[in-house]
């Protein structure tokens, strides 16, 4: 990083020394040259490369996580399925446990990630569940069932390692000083008088850069912007693991109340 800004400098330097002392012997005319509006042109392309290549990345982030939750929600469903398998004392643990679980992740981790943060709340549960792996050791049931809650492991890690923003604040502020240094410079360039319409097309400029950055600013927190992530699959699992689990037991059995914490 030191050695481009000691690069760029040193440019700036040995571009303004040219124009200082070789630039009268190359041109008689001192006052032909390049306007600013002939600077403007690269500066406003400069600045919509660098949106366009940060909304990229922002919405790469946010379709990972989309992804994530959903592989989740179809590894829980999974494990829930391969549970009817196991004998009976192991199938009502797993599945009560998945459905505490999916409600663990709904009620308290899916709001926490809106703050790029995670919880305890499900490990509780997911533990719970390879504990009761112990006993199925040996049984055909088993390695389904291991892979099955490792698939769900993983995608769980991925949920929450895209909840934290991909776009450091240091990328986001300099975006937002481009866009200022654009726009003014835009504002420099127009004429003083009979510029209505040069005034509506810099504020219409102005105002796409500037929703632009901010829907990279919103994308890039998948679960706690204005387009969030929401936790329907998730939602849509917990329903049908409590179906499977009450049509042989009673909610009263179930170890969790309905925002995933053991009762």
């Amino acid at each position: 990083m030191v050695l481009v800004i000691v690069v760029a400098v040193l440019a700036l330097l040995a571009g303004l020394a040219a124009n200082r002392f070789l630039r009268p012997r190359l041109m008689s005319d001192d006052d032909s040259g390049m306007a600013v509006k002939d600077l403007v042109g690269p500066l406003l392309t400069l600045t919509v490369l660098l949106l366009a290549f940060v909304l990229v990345t922002a919405s790469g982030s946010y379709g990972k996580a989309e992804v994530a939750s959903r592989g989740e929600a179809r590894a829980l469903d999974q494990l829930t399925e391969i549970s009817e398998y196991a004998p009976a004392a192991q199938r009502e643990r797993i599945q009560a446990d998945a459905v505490c679980y999916a409600r663990a992740v709904r009620t308290q981790e899916w709001p926490a990630m809106a703050d790029g943060n995670g919880s305890t709340a499900p490990s509780v549960w997911s533990t719970d569940v390879r504990r009761s792996f112990r006993d199925l050791e040996g049984k055909p049931v088993f390695g389904m069932l291991v892979a099955a809650d490792n698939k769900r492991s993983d995608e769980r890690e991925e949920r929450l390692t895209q909840a934290t923003p991909s776009i450091p604040n240091a990328i986001f502020w300099f975006l937002l000083a481009t866009l200022v240094i654009t726009v003014v410079a835009l504002a420099v360039c127009l004429p003083r008088r009979n510029n209505r319409g040069q005034l509506i097309v810099l504020t219409v400029i102005t105002a796409l850069l500037t929703v632009t950055l901010c829907i990279i600013r919103d994308v890039d927190r998948p679960f706690g912007g204005i387009t969030s992530v929401d936790p329907t699959a998730i939602t849509e699992v917990e329903r049908q693991a409590t179906r499977d689990f009450l049509a042989h037991h009673e909610a009263a059995d179930l170890p969790c109340d309905d925002n995933g914490k053991r009762s």
